[in-house]
Protein backbone atom coordinates (compact mmCIF):
# COMPACT_ATOMS: atom_id res chain seq x y z
CA UNK A 1 0.00 0.00 0.00
CA UNK A 2 2.82 2.38 0.86
CA UNK A 3 4.47 1.77 -2.52
CA UNK A 4 1.21 2.52 -4.35
CA UNK A 5 0.80 5.74 -2.38
CA UNK A 6 4.39 6.77 -3.08
CA UNK A 7 3.86 6.06 -6.79
CA UNK A 8 0.76 8.29 -6.81
CA UNK A 9 2.63 11.08 -5.10
CA UNK A 10 5.46 10.77 -7.62
CA UNK A 11 2.99 10.86 -10.54
CA UNK A 12 1.34 13.97 -9.12
CA UNK A 13 4.72 15.60 -8.72
CA UNK A 14 5.64 14.87 -12.33
CA UNK A 15 2.25 16.11 -13.55
CA UNK A 16 2.50 19.32 -11.56
CA UNK A 17 5.97 19.99 -12.95
CA UNK A 18 4.66 19.39 -16.48
CA UNK A 19 2.00 22.10 -16.01
CA UNK A 20 2.83 25.70 -16.80
CA UNK A 21 5.15 26.80 -14.09
CA UNK A 22 5.80 30.01 -12.32
CA UNK A 23 9.24 31.49 -12.84
CA UNK A 24 10.78 33.56 -10.13
CA UNK A 25 13.78 35.57 -11.23
CA UNK A 26 16.18 37.23 -8.85
CA UNK A 27 19.09 38.91 -10.59
CA UNK A 28 20.65 36.27 -12.77
CA UNK A 29 19.23 33.33 -10.81
CA UNK A 30 16.03 31.75 -12.13
CA UNK A 31 14.12 29.40 -9.87
CA UNK A 32 11.40 27.12 -11.22
CA UNK A 33 8.62 26.40 -8.79
CA UNK A 34 5.64 24.17 -9.51
CA UNK A 35 2.28 25.92 -9.69
CA UNK A 36 0.06 24.54 -6.93
CA UNK A 37 -3.47 23.44 -7.81
CA UNK A 38 -6.22 25.76 -6.61
CA UNK A 39 -7.83 23.04 -4.44
CA UNK A 40 -4.65 22.27 -2.52
CA UNK A 41 -4.55 23.14 1.14
CA UNK A 42 -1.65 25.49 1.70
CA UNK A 43 0.39 24.74 4.79
CA UNK A 44 3.77 26.11 5.81
CA UNK A 45 6.74 24.07 4.75
CA UNK A 46 8.20 21.78 7.36
CA UNK A 47 11.84 22.48 8.07
CA UNK A 48 12.20 19.53 10.43
CA UNK A 49 11.66 16.69 7.95
CA UNK A 50 13.17 17.02 4.49
CA UNK A 51 13.75 20.74 4.67
CA UNK A 52 12.83 21.38 1.03
CA UNK A 53 9.69 19.25 0.73
CA UNK A 54 6.51 18.64 2.61
CA UNK A 55 4.34 15.73 1.59
CA UNK A 56 0.68 15.38 2.38
CA UNK A 57 -0.16 11.75 1.76
CA UNK A 58 -3.70 12.13 3.08
CA UNK A 59 -4.73 14.51 0.27
CA UNK A 60 -2.45 12.85 -2.31
CA UNK A 61 -0.90 16.24 -2.92
CA UNK A 62 2.70 17.27 -2.82
CA UNK A 63 3.97 20.74 -2.19
CA UNK A 64 7.47 21.42 -3.43
CA UNK A 65 9.20 24.48 -2.09
CA UNK A 66 12.35 25.67 -3.82
CA UNK A 67 14.48 28.02 -1.82
CA UNK A 68 17.00 30.35 -3.39
CA UNK A 69 19.76 31.67 -1.16
CA UNK A 70 21.10 35.03 -2.24
CA UNK A 71 24.61 36.10 -1.40
CA UNK A 72 25.69 39.68 -1.18
CA UNK A 73 29.17 40.85 -1.88
CA UNK A 74 31.04 43.78 -0.47
CA UNK A 75 31.45 46.84 -2.64
CA UNK A 76 34.67 46.87 -4.67
CA UNK A 77 37.79 47.90 -2.77
CA UNK A 78 39.44 51.23 -3.44
CA UNK A 79 42.54 52.70 -1.84
CA UNK A 80 40.32 55.02 0.17
CA UNK A 81 38.14 52.20 1.56
CA UNK A 82 41.21 50.11 2.39
CA UNK A 83 42.75 53.08 4.21
CA UNK A 84 39.52 53.76 6.11
CA UNK A 85 39.19 50.12 7.20
CA UNK A 86 42.86 49.90 8.28
CA UNK A 87 42.60 53.11 10.30
CA UNK A 88 39.32 51.96 11.85
CA UNK A 89 40.87 48.67 13.00
CA UNK A 90 43.89 50.52 14.39
CA UNK A 91 41.72 53.03 16.25
CA UNK A 92 39.88 50.15 17.91
CA UNK A 93 43.15 48.62 19.13
CA UNK A 94 43.34 49.41 22.83
CA UNK A 95 47.07 50.20 22.99
CA UNK A 96 46.94 52.88 20.29
CA UNK A 97 45.97 56.44 21.14
CA UNK A 98 43.60 57.47 18.28
CA UNK A 99 44.73 61.11 18.54
CA UNK A 100 48.35 60.18 17.77
CA UNK A 101 47.46 57.83 14.93
CA UNK A 102 48.27 58.96 11.39
CA UNK A 103 48.83 57.00 8.20
CA UNK A 104 52.58 57.62 8.46
CA UNK A 105 52.86 56.71 12.18
CA UNK A 106 55.50 54.05 12.90
CA UNK A 107 54.11 51.44 15.29
CA UNK A 108 57.22 51.23 17.48
CA UNK A 109 58.84 54.66 17.15
CA UNK A 110 55.76 56.90 17.13
CA UNK A 111 53.10 54.84 18.91
CA UNK A 112 55.27 52.99 21.44
CA UNK A 113 54.14 49.47 20.50
CA UNK A 114 56.29 46.35 20.71
CA UNK A 115 56.69 43.41 18.34
CA UNK A 116 53.83 41.44 19.91
CA UNK A 117 51.49 44.37 19.39
CA UNK A 118 52.58 44.52 15.76
CA UNK A 119 51.75 40.82 15.36
CA UNK A 120 48.30 41.41 16.90
CA UNK A 121 47.71 44.29 14.51
CA UNK A 122 48.62 42.10 11.52
CA UNK A 123 46.27 39.38 12.79
CA UNK A 124 43.48 41.96 13.08
CA UNK A 125 44.15 43.03 9.47
CA UNK A 126 43.99 39.40 8.35
CA UNK A 127 40.60 39.07 10.03
CA UNK A 128 39.35 42.32 8.55
CA UNK A 129 40.37 41.61 4.95
CA UNK A 130 39.98 37.84 4.92
CA UNK A 131 43.39 36.62 3.83
CA UNK A 132 46.61 35.55 5.50
CA UNK A 133 49.72 37.69 5.51
CA UNK A 134 52.90 35.58 5.62
CA UNK A 135 55.16 36.19 8.63
CA UNK A 136 58.14 37.23 6.48
CA UNK A 137 56.09 40.03 4.90
CA UNK A 138 54.23 40.91 8.10
CA UNK A 139 57.52 41.84 9.82
CA UNK A 140 58.08 44.57 7.21
CA UNK A 141 54.69 46.26 7.75
CA UNK A 142 55.43 48.94 10.34
CA UNK A 143 53.05 51.78 9.38
CA UNK A 144 49.37 51.96 8.41
CA UNK A 145 50.49 53.30 5.02
CA UNK A 146 52.56 50.16 4.38
CA UNK A 147 49.64 47.94 5.39
CA UNK A 148 47.31 49.79 3.01
CA UNK A 149 49.80 49.45 0.16
CA UNK A 150 50.35 45.73 0.88
CA UNK A 151 46.60 44.98 0.93
CA UNK A 152 46.07 47.01 -2.24
CA UNK A 153 48.80 45.02 -4.00
CA UNK A 154 47.39 41.68 -2.86
CA UNK A 155 43.81 42.60 -3.80
CA UNK A 156 44.86 44.24 -7.11
CA UNK A 157 43.56 47.69 -6.21
CA UNK A 158 45.30 50.51 -8.06
CA UNK A 159 42.86 53.43 -7.78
Amino acid sequence: MLIVMAARVLQQCVRSLARPSLRLCTGNVAVRAAAAPAVAIHRPLSFAAESRRTRWFGQSRISVGVFCRQYGDLPPLTLETIKDRVMYVLKLYDKINPEKLQTSSHFMKDLGLDSLDQVEIIMAMEDEFGFEIPDAEAEKLMTPEEIVQYIADKKDVYE
